[in-house]
């Protein structure tokens, strides 16, 4: 674990594990120690893993004024160049790949190989409403896990995880969404990911890329992510079914095949 300034703020990173590099970024409300589970599978095939704590999140400072969410991928060619690192594979989900999408288009020579699970090019209307009903939703611990986490999983994983989603929403609502440090880090990423539109940008990016997509995701459509399809070169787009928003939860095992495989996947197949 170590610690890097970038304009004055002290931002928790790790490094784990040896070979080639391998950026894990964050959703939301995740952390490093999210991606403790994921760690030993995402290490096969010979990666270093960077983990990142994105500004307000997690062991990273708090910041202390308004910011856009590309100030995120600024920070990250910052830490990159810090760590010696010219280029390296990337793996965002959620607003952590909209963090991605912004390193790759404002620095496609720091992204080899890139893939984005459960985002969007941009910030639509509709998608501004629901992180501004999370902000008005801050006063009561109860009322704020209503208002994000339900909408985040897929009836098929509640019903086969009811226990674990009663235990969670005791945790949550005790804890962090009874924090007000906490509250305020999320209502400041929350607002920074209204900026978010790189939709005229996309054609920059020239780096193999997965889309990995669900078809219960009711925070980014699936037809968000078609849009990516369609608009990165050459990307190719893995759909779960009955899966919701937190596709690498509900589908661990598949999620970590498609992802590590495309990643470690380095020389192309030619059919002839």
């Amino acid at each position: 674990m170590a610690s890097f300034d970038f304009q004055g703020k002290a931002v928790h990173y790790e490094l784990v594990g040896e070979g080639r590099p391998l950026l894990l970024l964050n959703g939301i409300m995740m952390s490093t120690k999210s991606w403790t589970p994921f760690l030993e599978a995402f290490q096969q095939g010979g990666n270093q893993l960077l983990l990142v704590d994105l500004l307000d999140q997690g062991q990273s400072q708090a910041m202390d004024q308004e910011f856009a969410l590309c100030l995120q991928a600024e920070m990250l060619a910052a830490l990159l160049g810090h760590l010696g690192i010219p280029s390296t594979a990337v793996s965002g989900t959620s607003y952590g790949g909209e963090v991605a999408l912004n390193l790759a288009v404002s620095h496609p020579d720091m992204v080899n190989r890139l893939v984005l699970a459960n985002t969007v090019a941009h910030t639509n209307a509709w998608l501004k409403e629901i992180g501004q009903a999370w902000n008005l939703a801050m006063d009561k611990p109860e009322a704020y896990y209503a208002t994000t986490i339900p909408v985040i999983y897929s009836p098929d994983f509640y019903d086969r995880k009811a226990g674990w989603m009663d235990q969670r929403k005791r945790l949550l609502t005790t804890t962090a969404f009874a924090n007000p440090d906490f509250l305020a880090r999320m209502a400041r990423l929350t607002r920074s990911a209204e900026s978010h539109d790189v939709r005229d940008r996309l054609h920059l990016i020239d780096c193999p890329t997965l889309i990995i997509s669900s078809t219960q995701d009711h925070i980014t459509p699936l037809e968000e992510q078609e849009y990516l399809r369609d608009h990165i070169r050459g990307a190719d787009h893995v759909i779960f079914p009955k899966t919701g928003h937190a596709a690498f939860y509900e589908r661990p095992d598949a999620f970590v095949s498609v992802m590590m495989g495309f990643i470690n996947h380095l020389r192309p197949i030619i059919v002839m």
